[in-house]
């Protein structure tokens, strides 16, 4: 099973890169972020009319997130936002399952400018999402969480271009950094480490001073599998040219390969 991530910065401005990538890789449950469109504009017609249905959690203008299955395959719908906050007015997670995997698509909040309420939210949202990832372990099923987590995980030009570069943002700060080993650390197991343990593996590349010409980016799209679903895993990695065509998003798809 193939089960992918794709921030796309825009539902309705990528669908044809949407599209092309389902017809092209045909992938068993593709996770959807930053979709940026209201549900009843969700384009699910375009997408039933490539194979895929599914479930979404959307919201005008920003965030966002879907789950996609090829038709005909039992993709359930489990939960809605993120447990927690029941004030909490952002689309930021959808959960669902198939063939007896558990998956959630998460949209972590990016938290800048660092010192605001919007790093506040961030770590409060990681901490919800921790306290969400302890529920899914206890029920010791095969899980993986998928999604734009907005974290960097560690200095090392493998995980980021440059280190002086985004000393500042809120996807490297001690914090950020902390609330997410927390999660890993109650025995979750990164995909792409876990079969990339060393070499650049870049997710997302800025549209702006020509970073995806000279490979300036980092990783910050990731998938954390339970350890049910780490016993199965077969591969994981990134369709890294899918960010290089016309009008692509700035993330590339993601994916991890399990055992059927």
């Amino acid at each position: 099973m193939k089960i992918v991530t794709y921030n796309l910065n825009g539902i309705r401005a990528r669908l044809p890169r949407l599209v092309e990538y389902l017809e092209e890789q045909k992938p068993d449950l593709l996770c959807l972020q930053e979709i940026k469109c209201a549900d009843e504009v969700f384009p699910i017609d375009d997408l039933r009319a490539a194979g895929y249905d599914g479930h979404w959690h959307g919201q005008k203008g920003f965030n966002g997130v879907a789950l996609l299955a090829p038709q005909g395959r039992d993709l359930s719908l489990r939960r809605v936002g993120l447990p927690g906050d029941p004030d909490d007015s952002h689309s930021r997670y959808i959960e669902g399952a198939l063939d007896g995997i558990i998956v959630g698509s998460l949209y972590l909040p990016n938290g800048n400018p660092v010192g605001t309420e919007k790093f506040a939210y961030k770590l409060a949202w990681m901490d919800r999402l921790r306290a969400h990832a302890m529920e899914l372990l206890a029920e010791e099923k095969p899980a993986v969480l998928a999604g734009d987590w907005n974290v960097i995980p560690t200095d090392s030009h493998d995980d980021v271009f440059s280190v002086r570069a985004m000393q500042h943002d809120a996807l490297m700060q001690p914090e950020s950094r902390a609330a997410f080993r927390t999660i890993l650390h109650l025995g979750w197991t990164d995909a792409i480490r876990a079969r990339h343990p060393e070499g650049a593996v870049y997710t997302f590349w800025d549209y702006t001073a020509g970073c995806w010409q000279r490979d300036a980016g980092f990783r910050i799209d990731h998938l954390l599998l339970s350890p049910q679903a780490a016993d199965r895993l077969l591969d994981a990695g990134v369709d890294k040219d899918y960010r290089g065509r016309e009008k692509a998003s700035d993330h590339a798809p993601t994916w991890v390969s399990l055992e059927d």
